[in-house]
């Protein structure tokens, strides 16, 4: 199907006042800035005004269930649905992401997730897991936490056929940078986090090919001045550009101080916004399970049920946002619009390699949001197709 849309666009991180968008089928055929307070001919003339900001679409890359259902709740039709759910919202690329399992429900996520990106409802399945340090596993089960197998990553990258993209790990385990090393030669993202590896571990780690923080500062060791740890080295690599950090800045993972922080010194090329969502994104309040540990969600924060009875809450336990409303957040303290949304459209798309993402630009895959004045979003477009 084709359209051509016209209002104003983020064009090449500048917010351009009248710009025709022409899609056809499922790719941009042109990006054309047209002159202020002309009515020109023809196409440009005919074409549907958007009624907002046209933006490129989000690019999720850490992300496990929405509209309640879950990557982890390893049925086909959740899985799915939890896709079309984040669609809908604005990430119309994403990483299915699994938590720390047993062996065999590992496996067989692995291959559910594969037919999904077979079918192009993800683009790339994230292991978060099991590979991780019991001290800072947050809401991963600590029995089920493991040294890596060079077998268990073959299995593992066997059955994604080519869509494993990315997996979390603390390289301070043993064979920790064996497995980093194992999953750069493959071609899979090594991310760090869960963890509390020392400084020098970390640069260890991101000299042997890891090149992205998971979630930096949840689960990892607090900066300290005189053992700075995960958090410095990893701040100090993306500064130099080796690394990209993932940032919930949804308010309750990280302050809008912190974000605007990190952003000031590494960049926004450096920053990825994620999700984190678990299955209560954008449904509300209740008990859930991840990955078969009970969780609460009050007043939007999931929270692990920790004591003997179940009432008390633990651990974070996931995020209940989309990046849509972690862009609308940024905005709304005070982030420039093109600074908010390059970390959660070009710079995850370029970690990942998917070159026809997170610009607007010919060429590019016809995936658009259409966002209001505080940047929330009013519509979407995935593949040339307008979902919401």
């Amino acid at each position: 199907m084709n359209h051509s849309l016209r209002g104003p666009a983020l064009v090449d991180d500048v917010v351009l006042p009248d710009v025709l968008v022409r899609v056809e089928g499922e790719r941009i055929a042109a990006v054309t800035p047209l002159d202020p307070g002309t009515e020109p001919p023809g196409v440009a003339h005919a074409a549907e005004r958007v009624g907002g900001t046209m933006l490129p679409a989000y690019v999720d890359i850490h992300c496990h269930g929405g509209g309640g259902s879950a990557f982890t709740d390893l049925s086909d039709e959740a899985a799915a649905a939890a896709a079309r759910h984040h669609h809908a919202h604005g990430s119309t690329s994403l990483l299915a992401s699994l938590v720390t399992m047993t062996p065999r429900e590992l496996e067989r996520g692995v291959a559910m997730l594969a037919e999904l990106c077979d079918d192009g409802l993800v683009d790339g399945i994230h292991l978060e897991g099991p590979w991780l340090a019991e001290a800072r596993c947050g809401a991963h089960d600590p029995t089920l936490l493991r040294d890596p197998s060079l077998a268990e990553v073959e299995r593992l990258l066997e059955l994604g056929r080519g869509h494993v993209r990315q997996v979390t790990l603390a390289p301070e385990r043993d064979h920790g940078l064996d497995l980093v090393r194992w999953l750069a030669s493959g071609g899979v993202h090594a991310a760090i986090g869960h963890t509390t590896a020392a400084y020098a571990t970390v640069e260890a780690a991101v000299a042997a090919g890891a090149d992205i923080a998971t979630h930096l500062f949840n689960g990892m060791d607090p900066w300290h001045h005189r053992e700075p740890g995960a958090v410095a080295a990893l701040l100090r690599s993306a500064a130099r550009g080796h690394v990209t950090v993932e940032l919930i800045a949804d308010g309750a993972h990280l302050s809008d101080d912190t974000v605007r922080t990190v952003l000031d010194l590494v960049g926004a090329d450096h920053v990825a916004f994620v999700s984190d969502a678990m299955a209560a994104a954008g449904v509300g309040d209740g008990a859930y399970v991840l990955g078969g540990l009970s969780v609460v969600v009050e007043r939007g924060v999931a929270r692990l049920r920790s004591d003997p009875d179940g009432t008390a809450p633990g651990s974070i336990a996931g995020g209940t946002s989309h990046v849509g409303d972690i862009v609308a957040r940024a905005v709304g303290a005070g982030i420039p619009l093109p600074y908010a949304v390059r970390p959660a459209t070009r710079t995850p798309a370029r970690a990942l390699g998917l070159a026809d993402r997170g610009s607007l630009a010919a060429g590019s895959r016809a995936d658009v949001v259409v966002v209001d004045d505080a940047a929330r979003t009013t519509r979407v477009m995935r593949r040339g197709a307008w979902l919401a």
